[in-house]
């Protein structure tokens, strides 16, 4: 087995701008600084809005428009479907060069809202606390009407932004007041929660008087209960277990939430257990709030689920599932025994340059022993799954993030919503049960328009059902993987 040899080089990764010294896993390569002129993709979009006045004067309190009629573009017929365009973005860029943007407003044949299009933040009218701490463009179809306090049902692929939007909208409409909780955000991970708090922490980082605090499962309950009682948040993030029992003790009071936010709504309203929960902490919360929903993957079974939690709200789909997946990554795959799966990855381990990589396994017990093996061949591994303890496995993804490991073997826990920046390969060494399943843990690597390259072991019939499945369902073609594989096609150029 090779060992690991290194040399530093500067990451330009961070969608952030945040520059970050990683060194590149064995093979010496440059990370040169984002091309001048990236090339896009434009990506068809469906919006769907209900029967009611796209403006609401109420809904304006904070923004520094001196003229709101701006915004007052007529009103939607019922079931009436605009056609937008999403500009989906390699590399980082300040400008929108989509030519639906540059046109009059009065070459629109129809009467109805037409969706804001940013040349920047700046055309968002956010709080300049919030511009400060913003150096790239996000979803340019959602922020404008989730900054005015509409309900959004959100799909769009992995790693463009999603988070961003909820995170931004809420902090620009807050007004902070002490001890009253604003906001709520619900997830289905501990490790998603703790990772959607630190966004919201760095993008409030002018905002000092803005409080956030997480709260999950496997953390003693008397320690949240002083939290909340000597120093309340006014934005609470959180999985529905935790959330819940602290809002029925009384210590959690949730009748001053304004934006009530779901993060990967499917998978939580899928889940008859988790959706009960969340329809409990729904009902604690006062009528008149906003409703936000997010995830790669909504299902047209799931949509009248969502839209029950919500009033009149702004739907935003992909047309095509083809186009979920990501246009910078590589994907293949390797039909092989069982038996010859550990020796394989072993050789791709050695002959890949990556700066991370992330191996998904189909079992607790599979993960600790792939990751042992990993380890005693001198690779810079660790894992996480659900079997660690909380606090072991926050420590292990904080580790993981930072770039102090090379290399996570997990299970589906980290498949959806974990954003770990550096990571440009993904390896399912076993196959994922669906193809809902396959498009989270692939959107691990190749994340905001960066290219990225996923590798998946197909060892049985059942195996090839679900690679059929997703080729057919996605339109993507997965080819064998070549003997050859050349770097520049996944790695950053």
């Amino acid at each position: 087995m090779l060992g690991l040899k290194t040399r530093q080089t500067t990451s330009h990764l961070s969608w952030l701008g945040r520059p970050h010294r990683l060194p590149i896993y064995r093979r010496p390569a440059s990370l040169p600084l984002p091309a001048k002129n990236p090339s896009r993709i434009r990506i068809r979009i469906r919006i769907r809005y209900a029967a009611a006045p796209i403006f609401n004067p109420t809904l304006l309190p904070r923004l520094r428009s001196p003229d709101p009629s701006i915004y007052m573009m007529g009103e939607a017929k019922e079931n009436d479907v605009y056609e937008e365009e999403l500009l989906d973005y390699e590399e980082d860029d300040d400008k929108a060069v989509d030519g639906s943007a540059a046109k009059p407003t009065g070459e629109v044949a129809k009467k109805g809202y037409v969706g804001i299009h940013s040349s920047g933040f700046r055309d968002f009218l956010l709080k300049p606390e919030l511009l400060r701490a913003i150096q790239d463009c996000v979803q340019h179809e959602c922020i404008p009407q989730a900054i005015l306090g509409m309900d959004v049902i959100c799909q769009a692929k992995s790693g463009m932004g999603k988070t961003a939007v909820f995170v931004l909208s809420s902090l620009q409409q807050i007004d902070p007041v002490a001890g009253q909780v604003a906001a709520l955000v619900l997830c289905h991970t501990r490790e998603l929660a703790y990772q959607i708090c630190h966004e919201f922490e760095r993008f409030s980082k002018y905002l000092p008087e803005v409080k956030v605090a997480v709260f999950y499962g496997g953390v003693h309950i008397r320690k949240h209960k002083d939290l909340l009682k000597n120093e309340c948040p006014h934005i609470v993030v959180g999985t529905p277990g935790r959330i819940l029992a602290l809002a029925r003790d009384k210590d959690l009071s949730l009748k001053n939430v304004r934006h009530f936010i779901l993060d990967e709504c499917d998978k939580m309203l899928e889940s008859l257990d988790m959706r009960r929960d969340v329809q409990e902490i729904f009902k604690m919360t006062p009528h008149d709030k906003q409703v936000m929903m997010f995830s790669a993957t909504l299902s047209k079974e799931i949509r009248p689920v969502c839209k029950k939690f919500m009033q009149d709200p702004m739907e935003i789909y992909v047309d095509d599932e083809a186009k979920l997946t990501l246009h910078g990554l590589v994907q293949h795959y390797i039909k092989l025994s069982e038996a010859e799966k550990n020796r394989k990855l072993n050789d791709l381990l050695d002959a890949l340059d990556f700066n991370q990589v992330v191996i998904f396994v189909k079992s607790v017990s599979r993960a600790a022993e792939l990751n042992k093996l990993l380890c005693e061949c001198n690779f810079p591994s660790i894992c996480i799954h659900s079997g660690m303890a909380q606090e072991e496995r926050l420590t292990r993804y904080k580790n993981f993030k930072e770039g102090h490991k090379r290399i996570l073997v997990a299970t589906d826990l980290v498949g959806r919503g974990i954003d770990i920046e550096r990571v440009n390969i993904v390896i399912n060494y076993d196959m994922p049960d669906s193809a809902d399943t396959y498009l989270h843990r692939v959107g691990r690597a190749g994340r905001f328009g960066t290219k990225g390259l996923a590798i998946t072991f197909v060892s049985s019939a059942s195996d090839s059902d679900v690679l059929n499945q997703v080729q057919e369902r996605f339109e993507v073609d997965i080819k064998e993987l070549p003997e050859q594989i050349d770097t520049s096609t996944y790695m950053p150029s």
